[in-house]
C-alpha cells in the first residue's frame, strides 16, 4: 500500500494507525508547500486535492480518513482497533464523525476560508472566529468524548490518532491548552507509543 501524506496533517492519523495495526506500506509526501497537491499528477489520485490518500495493494485509492482508517481495521483485525462490542464501535464512530464533520471544519477555517468564501473580509472573519470555536470542541472533546486514557477509557482504539492529531494543533488555534489538562495528557500518553515515535522519526510531525 501507497499512503500519501503531508507532514502535520490528518493524514498522519492514517500513518499511525498503519504503524498500529503492523501493515506494510510506503509513506509517500505530498509537498504542500510547492503545491503538489493541486497539480494533475496528484489530482489524478485524488481530485479533492487533499491528504490523506491511500492507494490499496490492488490499485485501489481511499481519500478519506476515516474512511481509510476503518480500511486499516478491517485489514488487522488482530490489533484490536475497532471494539467488538457494537455500541462502544458506534461510540467510537460517533466521536470519529465528530472530530470529521465539526472540529475538523472548526480548524480548517484558519487558513481555508476560500472553501466557503470569496472575500479577504471574510476570511479574516473566519480566522479570529477559530480560536472560539476551537476552544469548544476542545471542551466537547474533553467532557462528552475523553473518557479516560484514551477516548473509550483503557482501551487504545481507531479514534485515538484521529483526535491526536486534532488536538496537536489546539494551541496554533489559540487554544489555552493549559485549561485542558486531560488533554495534554492525552497527548503526552500518545506521543509515548511507538506508533507517534515512529511517525515523528519519520518527520510526518
Amino acid at each position: 500500500m501507497r499512503l500519501y501524506y503531508a507532514p502535520g496533517t490528518i493524514a498522519v492519523a492514517s500513518i499511525i494507525a498503519l504503524e498500529e495495526a503492523g501493515l506494510p506500506y510506503d509513506p509517500v509526501r505530498v509537498d504542500f508547500q510547492s503545491g503538489e497537491q493541486s497539480k494533475p499528477a496528484y489530482l489524478a489520485i485524488n481530485p479533492k486535492g487533499r491528504v490523506p490518500a491511500l492507494q490499496t495493494d490492488d490499485g485501489a485509492f481511499l481519500t478519506e480518513t476515516g474512511a481509510i482508517l476503518e480500511y486499516i481495521a478491517a485489514l488487522a483485525p488482530h490489533a484490536g482497533l475497532i471494539p467488538s462490542d457494537p455500541l462502544r464501535a458506534a461510540q467510537m464512530r460517533s466521536v470519529m464523525h465528530y472530530l470529521a464533520a465539526t472540529m475538523h471544519v472548526n480548524h480548517a477555517h484558519k487558513k481555508r476560508g476560500h472553501r466557503w468564501a470569496d472575500q479577504q473580509s471574510s476570511f479574516d472573519d473566519m480566522t479570529a472566529k477559530v480560536a472560539q470555536t476551537m476552544t469548544e470542541s476542545a471542551r466537547y472533546f474533553t467532557n462528552e468524548c475523553l473518557q479516560g486514557d484514551y477516548v473509550l477509557g483503557e482501551h487504545f482504539s481507531l479514534v485515538d490518532p484521529h483526535a491526536f492529531m486534532l488536538c496537536n494543533w489546539l494551541e496554533g488555534d489559540g487554544v489555552d491548552i493549559n485549561d485542558f489538562p486531560e488533554i495534554q495528557a492525552f497527548l503526552m500518553r500518545m506521543k509515548e507509543r511507538p506508533s507517534v515515535k515512529s511517525a515523528v522519526a519519520q518527520g510526518m510531525l
